[in-house]
């Protein structure tokens, strides 16, 4: 062992050199903070839904071109064609063919606000409802999530995020928290195996090594981030020992059901979302980039467009035939919208946050119905506005969540989960 004294590192050099040194791992740092009870006015769901496939459109999705098409402006919607389910009346754009089959089960939400009009900040709303703000990282929705409604699953992590996304973790809340990482959905989870030439005994005697250590800095510094991290050192270990990591390798499935949700890596990543929730993990996002279309919206729609079709078609279908549809609350949420007017000369829609829509499914949501519109030319959002933190407010509503619980971050200022927002509890059955 390196000759150094454990007074002699600060704690954040402490942790990330024992995380390194024994288990390979790193974090980033995290605020302590502790839970204060509220009480909400809104009656909470008899049957709330228990997790959440969260599929983020990372760039900003045209709302024209997908939930909230104009078929009366033919110049604003350019190439993009409107298909009418006949049952319902929803209007999609032509590439969500697959989608639109599912209508009685869908509700767009087509009267969506941000104040935010750039990727980062909107990205940032979108997932916090709070404002970006130099002095503090508030958490993901998915952080919110996982501390307030708890495990299902007590050796599944709570809170995965497929195919990157930009940046947001548990923000002050601390590493126990934080997302597991997917970068690729078809690679089960890697690094979750001991490395050949380490034995479990070796391995074991790492461990207890390092419960040692951080005892040892804790009973000198006390400290919740090394609490924190403990605890998911722990849950770590169990996860590896676990049956459960099988639910990671989506080789498993039917070769037809994974062909159905396709090649791509949105794909994959809802077939391992949907894996993920029949097994009790509460909050899967999965991201699917390439929607800031300030060029070529046609070709560029006709590409996305497929991708989110075949994947979000065939997770509805799964979680149908599976009987999860009740217990799981699908979303696709942007961070913005796009320019009604398509722009001579790029043929694209510059961003748009005056205006967007959204979409849920599933988790007791009213289908076959849209919650809110915008005037004829998709440019004000005409009825029933609904904003980003109400929009928030509605999710934690659906899975029972109490919107209005605070928790106070360890600088002493009070958060919720979906910062003032009030939920559309109209929105559900």
């Amino acid at each position: 062992m390196n000759s150094f004294r454990l007074n002699d590192l600060n704690r954040r050099d402490f942790v990330s050199a024992a995380a390194l040194g024994f288990l390979g791992l790193s974090f980033s740092g995290s605020e302590a903070f502790a839970a204060t009870a509220s009480q909400s006015s809104v009656k909470a769901r008899a049957k709330p839904a228990k997790s959440i496939i969260y599929l983020y459109m990372s760039g900003g999705m045209s709302h024209l071109d997908t939930f909230d098409p104009k078929p009366a402006k033919p110049d604003q919607m350019g190439a993009t064609r409107t298909i009418t389910d006949k049952k319902t009346g929803l209007q999609f754009g032509h590439h969500l063919n697959r989608i639109s089959a599912h209508s009685d089960i869908l509700c767009p939400v087509r009267s969506l606000h941000t104040t935010q009009g750039a990727h980062e900040q909107g990205n940032y709303m979108m997932h916090t409802s709070y404002a970006m703000r130099g002095s503090i990282q508030h958490p993901h929705f998915g952080a919110w999530f996982a501390r307030l409604a708890g495990r299902i699953n007590s050796t599944l992590p709570p809170f995965v995020r497929i195919n990157g996304g930009r940046g947001l973790g548990a923000g002050w809340m601390g590493q126990e928290f934080a997302a597991l990482p997917i970068g690729d959905p078809a690679a089960g989870l890697q690094f979750s195996k001991r490395q050949g030439d380490v034995s479990e005994e070796r391995f074991q005697d790492r461990l207890h090594l390092l419960e040692y250590m951080n005892k040892d800095f804790l009973g000198r510094f006390p400290d919740d981030e090394v609490v924190a991290r403990m605890k998911s050192y722990e849950a770590a270990v169990r996860l590896m020992k676990s049956e459960d990591l099988k639910s990671f390798d989506i080789s498993a499935e039917d070769s037809k059901l994974r062909e159905a949700y396709g090649a791509t890596s949105f794909g994959k990543g809802c077939l391992l979302a949907r894996r993920l929730v029949e097994k009790g993990t509460r909050f899967v996002e999965v991201s699917l980039s390439g929607w800031d279309m300030h060029n070529d919206i046609a070709e560029n729609m006709e590409e996305r467009g497929e991708i989110l079709d075949q994947g979000l078609g065939t997770l509805l279908t799964d979680l149908r035939s599976r009987g999860l549809l009740d217990s799981t609350l699908v979303v696709v949420a942007s961070e913005f919208g796009r320019t009604p007017e398509i722009i001579s000369g790029s043929n694209g829609r510059d961003h748009y946050p005056k205006a967007f829509s959204c979409l849920l499914a599933g988790g007791g949501v009213k289908g076959g119905q849209a919650w809110g519109a915008t005037d004829e030319t998709g440019r004000e959002v005409a009825d029933k506005s609904m904003g980003v933190s109400d929009f928030n407010a509605t999710l934690a509503y659906a899975c029972g969540v109490d919107h209005t619980k605070v928790i106070v971050a360890a600088n002493g200022r009070p958060f919720q989960i979906a910062d003032k927002g009030q939920p559309v509890t109209k929105l559900f059955a």
